[in-house]
């Protein structure tokens, strides 16, 4: 059976435990005086530690989905929307598309909530065919009463597939947005089109961030073949990075999406430069806390019995910082819960996607979500 890990989501308080070990009644027999006043050395050290534990925190989501064709029941004449999977459905488009709606509704509403007691006040999204699809994903029930706003670019993509970021107005106020093209080249020299970049700004609870959603080329025709298509939208992706970090060097920038590349290949390591250790991250470095999952055998999407993290979520060096006056990086997961995988048949322990075989499933998408968590101290 594949089997993918559960992520875990609670930490255990390590001086607790420590604290309560030490003053069991036998232990407390056989002190030693050095041992006691390392002992009260010790506990003295824990109380101060707790009395931070006790201060509060806001805490916010923000995420990554890529939604599996969320396609429309219209045919577009100026896309190639026809060849997606809810087209191809001889009957029942209409049911099958508010389903389908209802279900992406479903797992955003509950990405991170353990923790924030909320949906994601930020989040990117991938495979969404319009605007007006996006529309009906933010006025679900699940969703309606967030209050979502939504930024969305037409991109040239060939599949007639977008990026997008949904954000919950009361939480996030945008300063500005654009989009940015990718331009690549076929084997033939022909113009291969894909999706563009969207970079949003503006203030999450009075801190100015920056978010860039991503979804790099594919990997048809294979991995090598098409590795040299994801370092370009890795560079594009760096450009925008380092304009933003020479307008303000302590920027806190997000960026996100389904990026076809695993943590460790080429386009992460060598060209957008990222680490997966936080010790490492230096003045304008990028911090990929994915990396991590990833070596402990997680991923967000599986392909003949192989899990690969694609999606993805990687922040800025200030973001790491310990001054919690202002937002700062908490912690990351995959949203992998267990209503969100498949529970028999050939694809048993895969993400349990929408289509398959021609036909909806009734599940969710091929891939896990993703997200990280940022607080703040609370005034």
């Amino acid at each position: 059976m594949f089997k993918q890990k559960y992520t875990s989501y609670f930490k255990f308080n390590t001086f607790e435990l420590l604290k309560n070990s030490y003053m069991t009644p036998l232990f407390c027999t056989n002190i030693r005086p050095i041992t006691l006043n390392i002992l009260c050395l010790f506990l003295a050290f824990t109380s101060e530690v707790e009395a931070q534990n006790k201060r509060q925190f806001k805490v916010h989501t923000i995420a990554f989905y890529n939604v599996e064709n969320l396609f429309d029941t219209i045919n577009d004449p100026n896309k190639y929307d026809e060849a997606s999977p809810i087209m191809e459905l001889k009957s029942g488009r209409g049911e099958v598309y508010l389903q389908k709606v209802k279900n992406m509704a479903d797992v955003i509403s509950k990405i991170g909530a353990k923790t924030s007691k909320n949906s994601p006040a930020v989040i990117g999204l991938s495979e969404v065919e319009n605007r007006a699809v996006i529309e009906d994903l933010a006025n679900d029930p699940a969703l309606v009463s967030k209050n979502y706003g939504i930024i969305h670019y037409e991109s040239p993509d060939e599949r007639g597939i977008d990026v997008a970021l949904m954000y919950q107005k009361a939480l996030f106020k945008p300063l500005s947005s654009s989009s940015h093209e990718l331009k690549l080249r076929d084997g033939d020299g022909d113009r291969d089109y894909t999706r563009d970049q969207l970079l949003v700004s503006g203030y999450l609870d009075g801190d100015l961030i920056h978010v860039i959603v991503n979804h790099w080329p594919s990997r048809s025709g294979g991995e090598a073949r098409s590795r040299s298509k994801r370092e370009a939208a890795a560079a594009l992706n760096r450009r925008l990075i380092d304009s933003l970090l020479s307008d303000n060097p302590y920027a806190k920038i997000f960026t996100m999406g389904d990026l076809n590349d695993n943590p460790n290949n080429n386009s992460l390591k060598k060209v957008l430069k990222t680490k997966g250790d936080k010790k490492r991250v230096g003045f304008k470095g990028l911090y990929n806390p994915m990396e991590g999952f990833f070596k402990k055998g997680l991923g967000s999407n599986a392909y003949r019995d192989s899990w690969s993290l694609f999606d993805q979520i990687i922040v800025s060096q200030p973001l790491l910082e310990d001054d919690y006056s202002s937002y700062r990086f908490f912690k990351a997961g995959i949203f992998n819960a267990q209503f969100l995988i498949t529970k028999k048949g050939q694809f048993k322990g895969y993400p349990f996607r929408s289509f398959s075989w021609g036909g909806f499933t009734n599940g969710y998408s091929d891939h896990f979500p993703v997200y990280v968590h940022v607080i703040k101290e609370a005034n």
